[in-house]
């Protein structure tokens, strides 16, 4: 079965110009690349910042030669385009990889080959051809739009078989189903959720007051980053609808803002649209 190939799944995001450095973040994902630990999860809802703490990490941190990466959609869910598009991802690491196993996909036509001769070859690629104890990585992104039980189910063989060196990033809304509980009592799993995500006072200072140049006092911050809980987004869209605004606005919207609207998003959307 050929898959048509779009390149652009596998470009690593830029880096922001709007980014806030989050260096306690890039440690804990840092951490997830121990020997032995096979997976890092980032599990939180949209908007929290977890392309964009990857982006970071990837590119800052200078990983991109070993880092395969893929933005996933729902056009994924087929099994032989999934696993055809995680060899496309492992080859920019090294093109000898999963040459076996893309062949027997590509060479199927109505019926799939059998998924663990596939690993089975997949996973002796991965060992061979990426020695030594130098970490490599393969980005999942937006793994929530994967549906499909036989791929969950391939990607829990996969991560039986890897290799000490080699762990799987997994970015998604929600919580995948995978082993996680088998994992996380064999210590073989790094989380980051949506309490970690959240942006601290000190963040949101940074965000407000320095990348968005808005100079409001310690009073407006607390209330913008207590009411929408940190979100990045949140705080974004907060920001665009200040911007321009005199002091005595940029207050008056910051109090009506920390009162008892519940919609929090379609509030700050309409404020941004009112101002374009």
């Amino acid at each position: 079965m050929a898959v048509s190939f779009l390149k652009t799944k596998l470009y690593i995001p830029p880096v922001r110009p709007d980014m806030v450095s989050r260096p306690h973040l890039i440690a804990k994902l840092e951490d997830g690349l121990r020997p032995g630990n096979k997976l890092i999860l980032l599990s939180a809802p949209a908007g929290v910042g977890k392309t964009t703490l990857l982006s970071e990490w990837v590119v800052g941190r200078e990983l991109r030669t070993r880092v395969a990466w893929l933005s996933l959609d729902e056009g994924d869910n087929d099994v032989a385009r999934f696993w055809s598009y995680a060899i496309f991802a492992l080859q920019t690491l090294e093109p000898a990889i999963g040459q076996t196993a893309l062949g027997a996909l590509q060479a199927s036509q109505a019926q799939l080959p059998p998924l663990e001769s596939l690993l089975i070859s997949l996973v002796n690629d991965i060992t061979n051809l990426l020695s030594g104890d130098r970490p490599y990585i393969l980005v999942l992104d937006d793994y929530h739009v994967l549906e499909t039980e036989a791929i969950h189910d391939s990607l829990n063989d996969l991560l039986d078989h890897l290799p000490p060196a080699f762990h799987l990033v997994i970015a998604s809304r929600e919580d995948p189903p995978l082993a996680l509980s088998l994992l996380r009592g064999r210590g073989q799993l790094s989380e980051i959720r949506a309490a970690d995500l959240r942006f601290t006072p000190a963040e949101a200072t940074k965000f407000l007051n320095v990348v968005m140049d808005l100079k409001l006092p310690a009073t407006d911050i607390t209330a913008l980053e207590n009411r929408t809980e940190g979100w990045a987004v949140g705080l974004h869209l907060a920001a665009l609808s200040l911007q321009g605004q005199a002091d005595s606005e940029a207050h008056d919207f910051v109090s009506a803002f920390a009162g008892d609207d519940r919609y929090i998003a379609d509030y700050l959307l309409d404020q941004v649209l009112r101002r374009q």
